[in-house]
């Protein structure tokens, strides 16, 4: 069964050919990361605008890729939710043009749930229950995966996620933008010995990183610290506090494997931490299924179909929709 994705939820126009939602034939990602980066971050506006100029050459260019053509699809996934409601709107409209025209079922797809099926797309086993530590600009969330289309939040950010935090500490240490990536590669010639704080909010799965941020903000205005050592030092903190609760909610939920989700899962030391110190198998996509994409999309509406979930063309956006 061959699902065609479409993701258009931030910055990212993307369009993918996904069989049996676990092998990828094709996985075209438009990236607007250089427009943005002039301002420091995503615009809304301008997103949606390069949104419709991409979308129909994106979808053009993962079908000729997949060598399938729309004749060869057999239903359509999109993302609806969270994001940016202009941007939201591009790829579900889009969609639901291709499913009318080509009389192909439809199946709205969580974004969050998206990255979760990065997983599914390694090739390797995943089995449940799994605890799934999803990391992203806007979402930092423990969901307990007990089965397909069955999620429980457990855990979530209080304030920054730490997507979020990477890019503000990157524009501290004017690193520059996206501030995930700008982090890491600054962190590799760093030592990570500053003495900045870790939010452990004891009897609780959540997390915090604003004190983080605003510690980080403090010291580098007191300009003690190389750029590159308060880099290391802030991701340290960051990948040990999400490594650490990750680990503690697995075990306390009795899961039986860790996976990691999201655009920071693409950090090459959250990786290393944590498959360093889980006690627990742990599944780790590859850094370009981390970051926005399409197959990720079409690999989870393939499982949604499997279980009977067709959506209707009158399906809406929701832009703060959440993990569970």
């Amino acid at each position: 069964m061959n699902i065609l994705g479409i993701e258009s939820s931030c910055d990212e126009t993307a369009a993918a050919v996904v069989a049996d939602g676990r092998r990828i034939l094709s996985n075209q990602v438009a990236s607007q990361v250089d427009i943005h980066a002039r301002y420091g971050g995503v615009v809304p506006e301008v997103a949606s605008r390069q949104h419709l100029l991409a979308i129909v050459p994106i979808i053009e260019r993962a079908l000729a890729e997949a060598g399938t053509g729309l004749e060869g699809i057999d239903a359509v996934a999109v993302t609806n939710g969270p994001g940016l409601a202009g941007s939201l709107l591009v790829g579900v409209n889009a969609a639901k043009a291709i499913a009318f025209a080509r009389h192909l079922p439809l199946t709205a797809v969580n974004h969050l749930h998206g990255h979760i099926y990065a997983n599914w797309l390694t090739r390797e086993e995943v089995r449940f229950p799994a605890l799934c530590l999803i990391v992203s600009g806007g979402h930092s969330d423990l969901v307990l995966m007990s089965g397909h289309g069955s999620f429980r939040l457990l855990g979530r950010t209080r304030d920054d996620a730490a997507g979020e935090a990477f890019d503000k500490a990157a524009r501290i240490l004017g690193l520059g933008y996206p501030g995930g990536p700008a982090i890491e590669r600054a962190a590799r010639s760093g030592c990570p010995f500053m003495p900045l704080p870790r939010a452990w909010l004891p009897g609780s799965h959540d997390f915090s990183f604003s004190g983080l941020k605003t510690a980080l903000f403090h010291l580098a205005q007191a300009g003690q610290y190389a750029t590159a050592d308060a880099a290391a030092s802030f991701q340290e903190a960051v990948c040990e506090v999400l490594v650490t609760k990750t680990i503690a909610c697995a075990q306390e939920a009795r899961a039986v494997q860790i996976l990691l989700a999201g655009g920071v899962a693409a950090n090459s030391r959250l990786r290393q931490l944590l498959r360093g110190k889980s006690p627990l198998p742990v599944l780790v996509p590859p850094p370009a299924l981390c970051t926005d994409n399409a197959a990720i999309i079409a690999a989870c509406g393939y499982f949604q179909l499997q279980m009977g979930r067709v959506d209707s063309l009158d399906m809406d956006v929701y832009p703060a929709l959440r993990a569970a």
